[in-house]
C-alpha cells in the first residue's frame, strides 16, 4: 500500500502556484474556513477564509501584476512548512513600486488546508501585501 501522509511541503507549493497563476478558486480551496492570516504587510490579524479571500482579491486588484519567487521552503513539521520569498508588483493606479522579501510560515490543519498563516517581512522592507 502507498504511504498517504500528508506533505506540507507540497500543500505549501500548490498554493504558492494558485497565488501565482491568481486562481482565487483554488487559492480560497487551500484555506480552512476559520483561517487566520497574520502578515507585517497587513497589519491585523485576517481571520477566516472569507475575510483572507477578500484582502487576497483587494490586493490583487491593485498589484495584478505581482511577481514572487520563493527562495527556499522547507517542511517544519508534519502540519508546517516555511518559505524565504521575495516579491515585487506596481501599484495599478499610483504606478508606485511594491519589493518586499520575508518569510512565511503556513499551518495546516488534518484536512490538510490553511490554518495559519504568518508572514514576516524583512527589516527595511518596502511596501505592503503578501
Amino acid at each position: 500500500m502507498q504511504d498517504t501522509a500528508f506533505d506540507p511541503l507540497a500543500a505549501l507549493k500548490t498554493y504558492h502556484a494558485a497565488i501565482d497563476v491568481l486562481d482565487f478558486a483554488a487559492i480560497e480551496a487551500c484555506f480552512a474556513p476559520d483561517a487566520c492570516y497574520v502578515s507585517d504587510g497587513v497589519g491585523d490579524a485576517v481571520v477566516g477564509r472569507d475575510a483572507i479571500m477578500a484582502a487576497f482579491r483587494g490586493y490583487f486588484a491593485c498589484y495584478g501584476d505581482q511577481v514572487s519567487k520563493d527562495e527556499q521552503v522547507a517542511a517544519l513539521s508534519q502540519c508546517s512548512a516555511w518559505s524565504r520569498w521575495r516579491l515585487e508588483a506596481t501599484h495599478a493606479v499610483s504606478g508606485v513600486r511594491l519589493v518586499r522579501s520575508g518569510e512565511e510560515t503556513v499551518t495546516f490543519d488534518v484536512d490538510g488546508r490553511i490554518m495559519r498563516v504568518e508572514v514576516k517581512d524583512d527589516a527595511g522592507a518596502q511596501g505592503s501585501g503578501r
